[in-house]
């Protein structure tokens, strides 16, 4: 019986000891990404042209050492001035170089700031179950760390600009806890590359997140450069639909885009899409969401005749489009 009772015991210690391994393993990545990720964090405080809305708090992340950083566009709309404070105590008036509702991405500039960039990285690359950390401002407590796992990839969100409706697509649903404040603010993957701009909280343990990507970083530079992102667009609103199985034979392809509105004026209407028609192929290359024909939306696209593919009916029709650019 002594016996038994002292193998038991030694295997309650390795156990034990495992548990303990693991968890400190665990705890490691959190805290070595927290401290290489937090000074490059910032409290951001703006203040509104519209008073009755008062001031604005979230949280912002810097991407080069001049002192540019990302946020949510959410966070300074309508900002008139504002103060960078990053986690050392430093403070710097806030300029805001450039917005884009339509992706909630924004850069800002703390002036003549000399700062820590966080390193980019590419949420393109994440999987599901996959360690995040979220790193921000959340209800005015600065250099506040929370750290989970991407619980869902390719999420939309919808975003407005005026009457300009758009998904941003692909967005990261992460179960890292999020509050007010933490918009704007980093989450970052086990290495402390920055994977996405925390944007919602959609429910409690469920935060969304813009991924950085190409698509993001594109976005990103124009609003440095230029303070504005141009996009071309074709003028319908829409869903995926699923081919009926010989259509779907016939083109390969499972499915694509059913038009439920085309905008009056649009390059659509002006090339004869109708409601109903379903959108296969965009100069040649398949379509099947919203996210695909966004993603062909480009600067240089803007004027450029492009191929329009269609199912109506039973029917293939190829219409032209000449893309003009959203104001």
């Amino acid at each position: 019986m002594a016996t038994i009772d002292i193998l038991t015991q030694a295997a309650e210690e390795v156990d034990h000891a495992i548990e303990e391994e693991a968890l400190d393993a665990y705890s490691s990545v959190v805290s070595s990404v927290a401290r290489l990720v937090i000074p490059s964090v910032a409290s951001l405080r703006v203040g509104r042209a519209d008073m009755s809305r008062g001031e604005g708090s979230g949280s912002a992340v810097a991407i080069t050492r001049e002192g540019y950083l990302v946020t949510s566009a959410h966070v300074v709309a309508g900002s008139t001035r504002g103060v960078a404070a990053f986690a050392d105590g430093s403070e710097f008036e806030l300029e805001v170089a450039g917005t884009d509702p339509l992706s909630d991405l924004a850069i800002v500039r703390a002036k003549n700031a000399r700062v820590v960039p966080v390193v980019i990285g590419d949420a393109d690359r994440l999987q599901v179950g996959q360690l995040v950390v979220a790193i921000g401002n959340p209800m005015g407590f600065a250099g506040s760390v929370t750290a989970g796992v991407v619980s869902a990839l390719g999420r939309s969100l919808p975003t407005r600009d005026g009457n300009t409706q758009r998904i941003v697509e692909n967005v990261i649903q992460t179960d890292a806890a999020l509050n007010p404040g933490n918009s704007g603010g980093a989450l970052v993957d086990g290495r402390g590359r920055l994977v996405g701009v925390n944007t919602a909280v959609a429910g409690v343990g469920l935060g969304l997140a813009v991924p950085i990507n190409a698509t993001t970083r594109v976005i990103l530079n124009s609003l440095a450069s230029h303070g504005r992102v141009r996009r071309c667009y074709l003028g319908i609103a829409g869903g995926t639909r699923a081919l009926a199985p010989a259509p779907a034979a016939a083109l390969g392809r499972s499915a694509g885009i059913a038009v439920q509105d085309v905008l009056a004026g649009s390059p659509a209407a002006a090339a004869g899409i109708r409601a109903g028609d379903i959108i296969v192929e965009v100069d040649g290359k398949p379509v099947s969401r919203a996210g695909d024909l966004q993603a062909l939306m480009v600067t240089s696209s803007i004027g450029t005749p492009i191929a329009v593919k269609a199912l109506r009916g039973d029917s293939t029709v190829t219409f032209r489009a000449t893309l003009t650019e959203l104001s």
